[in-house]
Order: structure tokens, then C-alpha cells, then sequence
């Protein structure tokens, strides 16, 4: 009976990655054993909050959001969404140099997002940094109403058509700066479930995505239902982006990666506090 099941509420993006990643969960697709997954879609600033208050037993997480949850929640090895010579982006309606956003009113998804974590060790703190919800910076930027925007999710592939003028790709300067691949976000497990449930959720989570990879063509269909403006050609395209290989498993690089750009923040004191990782599976 479910009524029997360990219920275990899992958060995510509304956007077609982690759809893409959590379909065989969502729609039954793998036998999950002694556990019962429940979907709670919120944007990812959102979900950073509930992890605060330990709300959601598995959560998608921003890493710079994570920093400040290692007492609650450890990261899953598997997950990961890694900007490989590509991330989050700052765009403006006429273009612009890197230097020309200091003292500028740029828009930004939320304060613990790692796209803002980023973009601090970019350009220092010298601006005039303003939360907005992530699917309404392109409309914003369009309409002049702030004179940047950071952008995340499929707005990546999707700012040209506003007209919009790219200043930086932070995953193409993160890479140049450091050789590495830039981790955005991960999903976390709960420490207090248990070593032996954190264990087993983390692995159901990576069957759910090896059965998305493997079934791409019915997990591209809905992880569409979450592609805004995005058509199938795209929707596979930013799928590819961000389930891939980091996602079935961090891998040294990836850890690596993890452990440099939350350094590095600590180390420009925007982070409070040296950060100790562990990963899960």
C-alpha cells in the first residue's frame, strides 16, 4: 500500500532540465521500492529557502544557496547541472563591456543563486543588484526598466530574439579563468533521513536520469511541457546542455569545480564561511 511508503518530496525547477531528469520518477517509470515521490515545481531561489527550513526531503539547490545548508543537507553525486564553457548570462539592450555593469541596476534570480555567485566574483559587488523572478529579467531588460539582466534557464538560448546584446557568458569566463567547468546547481538529501535512505533516494534519483537518457525521446516530451518558448529542437539542445554526463556523476573535475568556486567566494568574502562538501553516492 503507499499508504506504507516512505514519502519523500523532492523540489525542483520548473524548466526543462530537471523535468527531463525527474521524469521517470514523476510518471512512474522506475520501481522505487519502499519510497513514494511526491514533485513540488518551484523556482529555484524558492526551493534555496525551503532548504533553510528543511522543508523538502530531496531539493534541487543552488551551490552557492548550498553553502549555508551543509548542516542539513548533503550533496547527491548525481544531479548536477554544470556549465561547460557555457552558464548563466548578463545581457543589456545595447552592448556593453564587463567593466561598463559597475554601477549599474542589473536584475538578478535571487541571492543564492550561483549564476549571482558568479557574477560577485566577476565584477566585485559594485552595482546595484535588484531580485526579480528569473522568467521576467529578459521583459525587464527589453523594456529598459533595469539596464542588465542575469539570466539562467533556457533565456540562454532564447535573449536574441528580444534583441538583447550578450555582455558576458560566465560559464565561457569561469572556464577561461579556471579550466574548469562551472557547477550551478545540484540536488541535496536531507541528513536527517539517514545515512541508509540518503543512500537509497540518491540512487533512485540517478536511475531516473539514466532512464532519461536512455529514453531521450519520451523525456524530451515532458520536459516540453516546461520549455517556455522553446520548440523541440531547443528544448533538446538545453536539455543536452545540462543532463549529461555531470549528471550522472559530479567526478573528480566536478568535485573539484564544486570545492574551487565556493573557495573562491569565501575567499572574496562573500561567503561567511569555509564550506566542507560531501557527496552522496
Amino acid at each position: 500500500m503507499a499508504d506504507d511508503k516512505i514519502l519523500i518530496q523532492v523540489g525542483h525547477s520548473p524548466d526543462p532540465d530537471d523535468a527531463f531528469m525527474f521524469h521517470a520518477l514523476a510518471n512512474d517509470k522506475i520501481d522505487t521500492g519502499r519510497y513514494r515521490f511526491t514533485h513540488v515545481l518551484q523556482d529555484i531561489e524558492t526551493l534555496n529557502q525551503r532548504a533553510f527550513r528543511s522543508e523538502l526531503e530531496l531539493t534541487a539547490v543552488s551551490l552557492h544557496g548550498y553553502a549555508y545548508l551543509t548542516d542539513k543537507y548533503a550533496l547527491c553525486a548525481c544531479g548536477a547541472s554544470m556549465g561547460d564553457k557555457y552558464g548563466p548570462m548578463v545581457v543589456a539592450r545595447e552592448p556593453m563591456a564587463i567593466e561598463d555593469l559597475k554601477g549599474k541596476t542589473i536584475a538578478i534570480p535571487g541571492k543564492l543563486t550561483t549564476a549571482y555567485l558568479a557574477l560577485q566574483l566577476l565584477i566585485g559587488q559594485d552595482a546595484n543588484f535588484v531580485e526579480h523572478p528569473f522568467d521576467e529579467i529578459l521583459n525587464l531588460v527589453e523594456q529598459g526598466k533595469v539596464d542588465a539582466g542575469l539570466i539562467i534557464h533556457e533565456g540562454q538560448l532564447t535573449y536574441g530574439t528580444q534583441g538583447l546584446s550578450l555582455v558576458v557568458d560566465l560559464g565561457v569566463w569561469w572556464y577561461e579563468d579556471t579550466g574548469l567547468p562551472l557547477p550551478l546547481g545540484g540536488n541535496a538529501i536531507r541528513r536527517d533521513l539517514g545515512q541508509e535512505v540518503m543512500e537509497e533516494v540518491t540512487a533512485y534519483l540517478k536511475q531516473s536520469i539514466e532512464y532519461g537518457l536512455a529514453h531521450r525521446k519520451d523525456a524530451l516530451a515532458h520536459a516540453m511541457k516546461y520549455g517556455r518558448d522553446l520548440d523541440t529542437e531547443l528544448t533538446d539542445k538545453f536539455v543536452g546542455m545540462y543532463v549529461n554526463d555531470w549528471t550522472l556523476d559530479f567526478g573528480e573535475t566536478g568535485r573539484k569545480a564544486v570545492a574551487t568556486l565556493l573557495k573562491r567566494g569565501y575567499d572574496q568574502g562573500i561567503i561567511d564561511h569555509p564550506v566542507d562538501l560531501e557527496f552522496i553516492g
